[in-house]
């Protein structure tokens, strides 16, 4: 039987979605993160709880939200509730286990910029700005990244601290008075990479089929750390391909109204 086929963006939805579990509380972020999140409730996790930050809990969408104000969201929530309530109670309450995120730049330290391209006071290019992000990267018990590798969005130095990871690494989280343990995983559309558990830089440890390190390093900004040993990301099963694809199938067909 052959292998299927798929993209690099399928195979980093899929395996972002694959480090979710079935008991995790998450935090999704619009775009990229809530694909994976919502691939991981349609297959091998059920019963995860989905919360947006427009205050749905427990939301079950049929296509993917354009944004946090989508009523798909709220139509199939378990319940909603206040935005104040659900970053008090909810978030800053410490309920959260994962806050799932995208990013415009990320640095090796898993800091996220979504502001601003250039200079604050006149930036190449103004971006949509923080919303949550800046909470849910502080107070989720850890952090989940996930962007298509390019040197323009993997940058030696972010233009503008949007959301906090671990600084300029280290203990500088701990330093600042942030006990949660920040991003722990970031996978793009050509790799997977933990943080070294010392300098607390973004290490590859594993590698999607097909890849190659010189394709890693020439899509980053940075030195890239591999791991001792890298592995090979398991490539999608058919069900995760189909489900992904039927997902962004009625997506598509729902924004353009059919």
């Amino acid at each position: 039987m052959s292998k299927p086929e798929f993209t690099p963006n399928e195979m980093m939805t899929i395996a972002a979605s694959r480090a979710l579990k079935n008991d995790d509380v998450c935090f999704v972020g619009i775009g990229a993160p809530s694909a994976a999140c919502n691939i991981a409730r349609l297959t091998h996790a059920p019963d995860i709880t989905l919360i947006y930050e427009s205050g749905t809990i427990g939301t079950a969408p049929d296509v993917l939200p354009l944004s946090i104000g989508d009523g798909e969201l709220c139509d199939t929530a378990l319940t909603t509730v206040p935005v104040p309530e659900m970053f008090r109670y909810w978030l800053q309450g410490g309920r959260i286990t994962i806050g799932f995120l995208g990013a415009a730049q990320i640095d090796k330290y898993g800091n996220i910029n979504t502001t601003v391209i250039g200079d604050y006071d006149s930036p190449k290019t103004r971006l949509p700005g923080g919303g949550g992000a800046p909470e849910i990267a502080t107070s989720s018990q850890e952090v989940y990244i996930t962007l298509a590798q390019s040197k323009r969005g993997m940058v030696e130095k972010i233009d503008f601290y949007t959301s906090f990871g671990h600084g300029d690494g280290g203990d500088h989280r701990q330093k600042l008075g942030i006990d949660t343990k920040g991003p722990t995983l970031l996978i793009t559309d050509l790799a997977i990479w933990k943080p070294d558990p010392v300098t607390k830089e973004f290490t590859v440890v594993s590698l999607h089929p097909g890849v190659t390190r010189d394709q890693v390093q020439e899509t980053c900004g940075w030195t890239v750390t591999f791991a001792d040993g890298v592995e090979e990301t398991p490539p999608p099963t058919e069900l995760e391909l189909a489900t992904l694809r039927d997902l962004k199938a009625r997506t598509e067909a729902a924004h353009k109204g059919a």
